[in-house]
C-alpha cells in the first residue's frame, strides 16, 4: 500500500475557549496600562521609569503602585468575566458593548476603592504607617475613565478593521435601496456593513414618514417613495430592500409602479422584530413574491374547537400528497392526533410527504397508505384499518381542460370517489367528513367544476337522509391557491425563468386567490364549526386579473413586462369562465361568526332525486361519450352550462 501523503500544515480557527483566554491577555495588558498610565497622569509622569530618583513630594505615592497594581489585574479580570466580556470580540461590538464595559469597569473600580481604603484603615489600627497605600485619589477617575477608553476602543478599532478590510463580493457591489428609514432600516444597514464579504453599495434610504433624520450611519436619507423611480435611475440600483413594519399590499404595488421599466431585485426583510433584536441577520431576506402582493391577512383560529375536533383523534386525509391535503397534514398535526393516516394514490407524492412529517413531527404516530378513493374495496379495508374519527377529503381530479377531455375520470374520482369516502364515514360510524369543494361548482360551466357540485349534493343528502346519524358531513368551497401543483404562479416562475414568453388565456381572466396555509386553516375551521350539512364558503377577497399576476411576476423577478419577457394570449381554453363567482355576501349567504367563512343556502336533494342521478351516473364509468355525461350532468344540476371556451366578459 502506497503511503499517505503527509498533511499540509494549516492554520486552524481557535476553539472558543482559546479565544476567550485569547481575549483576556489582552484585557490584561489594558488594565495594566491604564492603572499604570493614570499614576503617570496624576503624578506628572514623575514615576519610575521616567524619573531616576522620585521627587520628594511624590515619594509617597510611587512604591503604591507596584504594591497595589496586582491586585487591580485581580480583581479587573475577574469582575470583566462576570460581566461576559471576553465572550464577543469586534464583529458584533456595539452601543451595549460599551455599557458593559462601563459598567464592568465602574464596579471594579468601585471594590478596588472600597479593598484600599479597609487595608488603610486596618494599617491605622494596627500601628502601622499606611504610606505604602497611599494612593492620589484621582489615580482610579483617570483610571476607571481610562479603562472604558481603552477597552472600548480597541473593541471599536478592531470592528472597524474587520469592516473596512473585508474582500469585495466575487460579483461585485450590488447598489441597494433601503425603504424604511426606521429602525428596522438602520439594523439592515448595520447588517450589510459587517458581512464577511462586502456586497451591498448603500445609495441611501426613502421613507414616508417627514420625521426621519437626513442620514444614517453616514447613508443619506433620500426623502419620500415617490421619488423611487429617479432615485434607481439616477443611481443605477440594482435591488431594492423593504424593511417596513408588516407593508401593506398597496405600499407593494405603489413600490412597483413606481419601478416600472427598471431591472430591479426586490427584496422584503421578513420578521422585522426579529432583525431589530439580532434573532436574524441578511441571510434571511427573500425576494417579495406575490403572497405579499395579495395582502392576504393571518387566519385568526378557534384553537379550542379544533383541538376538540383533532386532539387525540384518528384524523384520516384523502389526497395527502396534493398542494391541499399535504398542507392540511401540517396544520392537523400540531393539534396531536392519536394518529394521522394519509391516503394518496400517487406514490411519489406519498413518499415525500411522509418523509418531510416524520422528520418533522418525529414522535407523532402516522402511516401512509397508497389508495385511489374510486376503489371501494380497498377503501373499506382501510377505514376497518383505522377506524377514522375524522376525514378530510382533498383528492380530486381539478384540471379544468384535462377533465373536459376526460370526463369519465371526473366521474369516478370527483363523484363516486366522493360518494365511496362520504359512504363509509358513514358505515364506520366517523365524527365528522369535511369535502374541500371549488368556486368552480357554482354555475358550474365545466364538467370538473359539475362534478364537485355533484359530490357536495350527494354529501349534503346523506347528512339529512336518515343513513347517518353519527356523523357530520361538512363542505368548504375556495377559489385557487397560491404556488399549488398546476396553478399559474408556478407556470408563470417556470415561463419567466426560460425568458419567457408568459402565457394567459385572457386579457380579461380574473381569479380569486389565497394562499396554501390560508385556506388549510379556514377548511379546519369550517369543519369544526359544521353541526352538518353545511357548504361552508371561504372569503377569498377580491379578483386578481391574472394578466396582471403575470406582469408583477415579470417585475418582481428583475424583468421589464413585454421588453425582457413578452406575454402572450392564447385563448380560453374549453370549461373555462372568465370571472369565478365565489362570495360570502348576498341574499343566499349566512354569515357565521368567523369573519372569513359564509354558508350557503341550499335545499337538499331528495331521496328520489339521489336515486336517479346515481342510476344515470353508472353507465357513464369508463365512457368517451361527453355528449352523454353532460347531458346526465344538466339532469343532476340544472344550473350547469357547458363552456367550449368563448366565454364572454363579465359584465361591467
Amino acid at each position: 500500500m502506497a503511503e499517505s501523503l503527509p498533511k499540509t500544515a494549516t492554520s486552524q480557527p481557535l476553539a472558543p475557549w482559546q479565544r476567550n483566554i485569547l481575549v483576556a491577555l489582552i484585557h490584561l495588558l489594558l488594565f495594566a496600562v491604564s492603572f499604570w498610565g493614570a499614576y503617570c497622569l496624576r503624578l506628572d509622569f514623575k514615576v519610575p521609569p521616567f524619573v531616576t530618583v522620585a521627587s520628594p513630594e511624590f515619594m509617597p505615592y510611587w512604591p503604591s503602585l507596584f504594591r497595589l497594581i496586582g491586585f487591580v489585574l485581580v480583581i479587573k479580570l475577574a469582575v470583566f468575566w462576570y460581566f461576559r466580556m471576553y465572550s464577543s470580540w469586534g464583529r458584533y461590538v456595539g452601543v451595549q458593548d460599551l455599557i458593559e464595559t462601563f459598567k464592568a469597569s465602574y464596579v471594579s473600580s468601585a471594590i478596588i476603592v472600597f479593598f484600599v481604603l479597609i487595608f488603610s484603615k486596618l494599617m491605622e489600627l494596627r500601628g502601622l504607617s499606611p504610606v505604602s497605600m497611599k494612593v492620589p485619589g484621582a489615580v482610579f477617575i483617570i483610571d476607571w475613565a481610562g479603562t472604558i477608553a481603552l477597552v472600548g476602543g480597541i473593541r471599536f478599532a478592531a470592528r472597524i478593521y474587520r469592516e473596512g478590510m473585508r474582500p469585495i463580493a466575487a460579483g461585485g457591489l450590488t447598489n441597494a435601496l433601503i425603504i424604511g428609514a426606521g429602525d428596522a432600516g438602520e439594523a439592515v444597514l448595520r447588517e450589510m456593513q459587517r458581512l464577511p464579504v462586502e456586497r451591498y453599495h448603500v445609495i441611501g434610504f426613502v421613507d414616508d414618514n417627514p420625521n426621519q433624520p437626513s442620514r444614517i450611519h453616514g447613508v443619506p436619507v433620500f426623502g419620500d417613495t415617490s421619488q423611487l423611480g429617479e432615485l434607481c435611475e439616477k443611481h443605477e440600483v440594482d435591488e431594492l430592500v423593504i424593511a417596513l413594519h408588516d407593508p401593506s399590499r398597496q405600499l407593494l404595488r405603489r413600490i412597483i409602479e413606481f419601478c416600472k421599466g427598471s431591472k430591479l431585485v426586490f427584496r422584503i426583510v421578513p420578521g422585522v422584530a426579529d432583525l431589530i433584536e439580532g434573532r436574524t441577520d441578511l441571510s434571511h431576506l427573500r425576494e417579495v413574491d406575490i403572497n405579499d402582493l395579495l395582502g392576504r391577512q393571518e387566519v385568526r383560529l378557534d384553537i379550542e374547537s379544533l383541538g376538540h375536533m383533532l386532539t387525540g383523534k384518528v384524523v384520516l386525509i384523502t389526497g395527502a400528497g396534493g398542494s391541499i391535503g399535504s398542507e392540511m397534514c401540517r396544520q392537523v398535526l400540531p393539534f396531536r392526533p392519536k394518529e394521522l393516516v394519509l391516503v394518496e394514490q400517487a406514490e411519489n407524492a406519498l413518499f415525500f410527504i411522509e418523509r418531510e412529517l416524520r422528520e418533522s413531527f418525529r414522535q407523532q404516530p402516522m402511516r401512509a397508505v397508497i389508495c385511489d378513493v374510486y376503489d371501494r374495496q380497498r377503501l373499506q379495508t382501510v377505514f376497518q384499518d383505522v377506524q377514522p374519527q375524522v376525514v378530510f377529503h382533498a383528492a380530486a381530479h381539478k384540471h379544468v381542460p384535462l377533465m373536459e377531455i376526460n370526463p369519465s375520470e371526473a366521474v369516478k374520482n370527483n363523484i363516486l370517489g366522493t360518494k365511496n369516502v362520504a359512504d363509509l364515514c358513514a358505515e364506520f360510524r366517523a365524527d365528522a367528513m369535511v369535502m374541500i369543494s371549488t368556486d368552480k361548482a357554482v354555475n358550474p360551466t365545466s364538467i370538473m367544476g359539475c362534478s364537485k357540485r355533484i359530490a357536495e349534493i350527494y354529501c349534503q343528502w346523506l347528512n339529512t337522509s336518515g343513513r347517518s346519524r353519527d356523523t357530520r358531513f361538512v363542505t368548504v368551497r375556495f377559489g385557487n391557491v397560491l404556488g399549488s401543483n398546476g396553478s399559474v404562479v408556478p407556470i408563470f416562475r417556470k415561463q419567466i425563468a426560460q425568458g419567457g414568453p408568459v402565457t394567459v388565456t385572457h386579457p380579461e381572466m380574473r381569479r380569486y386567490f389565497m394562499t396554501i396555509p390560508e385556506a388549510s386553516q379556514l377548511v379546519l375551521q369550517a369543519g369544526a364549526m359544521g353541526k352538518g350539512g353545511e357548504i361552508f364558503v371561504l372569503d377569498m377577497g377580491d379578483p386578481v386579473r391574472i394578466v396582471d399576476l403575470a406582469r408583477d411576476m415579470i417585475i418582481l423577478s428583475g424583468y421589464r413586462p413585454d421588453i425582457d419577457i413578452k406575454i402572450e394570449f392564447t385563448g380560453v381554453r374549453p370549461g373555462e369562465k372568465l370571472f369565478e363567482e365565489l362570495s360570502i355576501v348576498g341574499e343566499d349567504m349566512l354569515p357565521t361568526h368567523h369573519q372569513k367563512i359564509g354558508i350557503w343556502q341550499v335545499r337538499p336533494s331528495s331521496d328520489e332525486q339521489i336515486s336517479a342521478a346515481l342510476a344515470q351516473l353508472q353507465p357513464l364509468l369508463n365512457s368517451n361519450d361527453k355528449a352523454a355525461i353532460v347531458r346526465v350532468f344538466k339532469n343532476i344540476v340544472p344550473e350547469f352550462h357547458p363552456n367550449n371556451g368563448n366565454a364572454a366578459p363579465p359584465a361591467g
